[in-house]
């Protein structure tokens, strides 16, 4: 970009795997001091390259079966772990695979959390995966009347004045995981589409963000309005 020259780039016949420790110990990553950020691979150049989420502020993971995509989830899910505590960044999990998220039980008590009437941390039911979703807008707008009432007008400036007002309550990241939101628009649509659409829509400012996988992104699953 900005010469002359046009670029082909051809796929390589001996491609070498991507570690994720050599992103998370490059310097640009470590001179960053995002909580959300998250290292995602290598550019063609071979520089590590990330993406601060709070930027974005949700992501959408398509592809096909075995394109990698529970594998980039993981990676996030590790990035952000690496980088927080578990008073600044919480995760509410939703997997109708069963399988790919699981391993993150180990995490309750610390990094994730559940509503409190659910007996499950990560969701493997369409009902369990709408009551968490009707949660998490019921807690936008607990932290969007908040926010009013401090008037600030996101999360940055609520962090920023309650360095100086130990009084104020800390209010932590949320990130909403869906591994495979097909099957959960396939077995209850509108339930999830209003939710999901609505923490899309305004969440960000209040320091929720959305991180959405789906095997195919076709209409009939991420949806106009979404």
């Amino acid at each position: 970009p900005g010469s002359k020259s046009v670029g082909i780039e051809l796929p390589n016949e001996s491609p070498s795997i991507v570690h994720l420790k050599s992103i998370i110990n490059s310097k640009k990553y470590i001179e960053n001091k995002s909580k959300l950020k998250i290292a995602l691979g290598k550019t063609t150049t071979g520089d590590a390259f990330y993406f601060e989420l709070n930027k974005m502020p949700h992501l959408l993971v398509a592809g096909a079966t075995g394109a990698g995509k529970s594998v980039c989830i993981n990676t996030i899910i590790i990035s952000i772990l690496y980088n927080a505590k578990p008073d600044e960044v919480k995760f509410i999990l939703m997997d109708p695979k069963k399988v790919e998220l699981t391993t993150y039980n180990s995490l309750v008590g610390y990094h994730l959390i559940t509503a409190e009437h659910l007996d499950e941390y990560v969701m493997t039911t369409a009902e369990n995966a709408v009551s968490i979703l009707t949660s998490a807008i019921t807690e936008m707008d607990k932290r969007f009347n908040l926010f009013s009432e401090v008037r600030v007008r996101n999360i940055e400036e609520y962090n920023k004045k309650r360095s100086n007002d130990s009084s104020l309550e800390a209010i932590p990241h949320l990130v909403v995981i869906i591994d495979e939101l097909a099957d959960l628009m396939m077995t209850s649509g509108r339930a999830i589409e209003d939710p999901v659409t609505r923490l899309a829509q305004k969440a960000r400012a209040v320091g929720l963000h959305l991180i959405v996988a789906t095997q195919r992104p076709s209409v009939d699953v991420i949806t106009g309005l979404i």
